[in-house]
């Protein structure tokens, strides 16, 4: 009786120790996949909605009349927790960026700035990118967050 036992509670002690194998496989594999988030960003990436139009007849998208061209638009209820970069990358094209950076968490000095007129730039580590294709340049090994910047008439309608 005593080896049965004993057979019984080892057999417990290898079931118990698979399943916590398994979940230590679960759990890393959901750590290495969470990364991405449309774009890949960090995990602790704040997911917000965004619905922003900017009518390009306006005065404060003057600056969208030229191909490069950029504006800066505040964070808000629907335009994330930093706000937004929009850039005019064509004719007829314009791409819209997350000021949060993709490869950091957010924190004070984190919001993404254009510098220069040619590239995105992380106050908190240098990081840089390139304006109107978000390729990275330097620190950070992932493009930033981008939303659909879509021309319809003359307005940019921006949604995620």
């Amino acid at each position: 009786m005593t080896v049965g036992l004993s057979a019984c509670k080892f057999s417990k002690y290898i079931m118990i120790k698979k399943l916590i194998l398994y979940v230590l496989l679960i759990s890393l594999l959901s750590f290495f996949t969470q990364c991405e988030n449309g774009n890949k960003t960090i995990n602790c990436f704040p997911n917000s909605s965004i619905s922003y139009s900017a009518d390009l007849n306006l005065p404060q998208f003057q600056k969208l009349a030229g191909i490069n061209g950029y504006v800066y638009i505040e964070a808000g209820p629907l335009t994330g927790t930093k706000g937004l970069i929009l850039v005019k990358i064509g004719p007829n094209e314009f791409k819209a960026y997350d000021r949060n950076p993709p490869h950091i968490c957010p924190g004070s000095n984190t919001g993404l700035v254009v510098k220069d007129d040619i590239y995105l730039y992380c106050p908190e580590d240098g990081a840089k990118w390139i304006l109107t294709t978000g390729q990275p340049l330097e620190v950070a090994n992932r493009s930033p967050k981008t939303y659909n910047a879509q021309l319809v008439g003359n307005t940019v309608i921006i949604s995620y």
